[in-house]
């Protein structure tokens, strides 16, 4: 039972850094909140990596009736995906027309230090980045993208992670995936928002304005490239 648990978890662990490492939409959202601040970018990489924790779970535990079930929809939700991965993205960069211009000259009169100053390029976005609209806003981005669920029930009916859900111990093996999974998953996405926390802090408010607006351009491909994907 250890030795099918351990094999399980390292089977979890493969499946986790698979569907996490390839650095798509989700991922390039999760450096620009990285760029906003720590707990915003911590609450971001979790809320991914429990969608992949919950979508391995219902993979584990449905095998292949999840596929099934997803079977006939993929476009459907794709398009969905595309759609709020489009809304992000304009509402990103609209936030950034709004915030103030870098360099700008205090208004006349104005103290020295005084009132709200461009210390960040996107603040009129970041205004909406409490931890707790984060970890849903992300934990619904990486929920609507068809391909992580459609990736682990491959994986478990495919039987490449191992007879997960037969035998005497398929329940015990199944937790042992789905907490390799978390683990992987969860130490990859703090990765990266831990990159895109030390970035921003390096960046001046010019560059970093410039780099808002080539992250969420980089979501406008994903969305266009995720829809007319047949």
């Amino acid at each position: 039972m250890v030795n099918g648990m351990g094999t399980a978890a390292l089977a979890g662990v493969g499946a986790g850094l698979g569907v996490a490492v390839p650095l798509g939409a989700v991922g390039v959202l999760l450096l620009e909140e990285g760029r906003r601040g720590r707990a915003a970018a911590v609450s971001a990489a979790s809320a991914v990596a429990f969608v992949d924790m919950a979508y391995a779970a219902l993979a584990t535990a449905l095998g292949s009736r999840l596929a099934s079930a997803l079977s006939g929809w993929e476009a459907w939700a794709r398009a969905a995906a595309a759609v709020v991965l489009a809304v992000v993205a304009v509402r990103g960069l609209l936030g950034l027309r709004r915030a103030p211009a870098v360099g700008a000259e205090p208004a006349p009169g104005a103290a020295a230090g005084s009132g709200p100053g461009p210390e960040d390029a996107g603040a009129a976005v970041a205004a909406s980045g409490r931890p707790g609209r984060v970890f849903l806003r992300f934990a619904a981005l990486t929920a609507v993208n068809p391909t992580t669920a459609l990736y682990f029930a491959a994986l478990v009916t495919g039987g490449g992670a191992g007879a997960l859900s037969g035998g005497s111990y398929g329940a015990a093996t199944g937790a042992a995936f789905v907490a390799g999974v978390l683990v992987a998953s969860l130490m990859w996405q703090q990765l990266l928002a831990a990159v895109g926390v030390s970035l921003g802090a390096r960046l001046s408010p010019r560059v970093r304005r410039v780099t808002y607006c080539v992250g969420y351009g980089l979501v406008v491909y994903y969305a266009v490239c995720m829809a007319w994907t047949r």
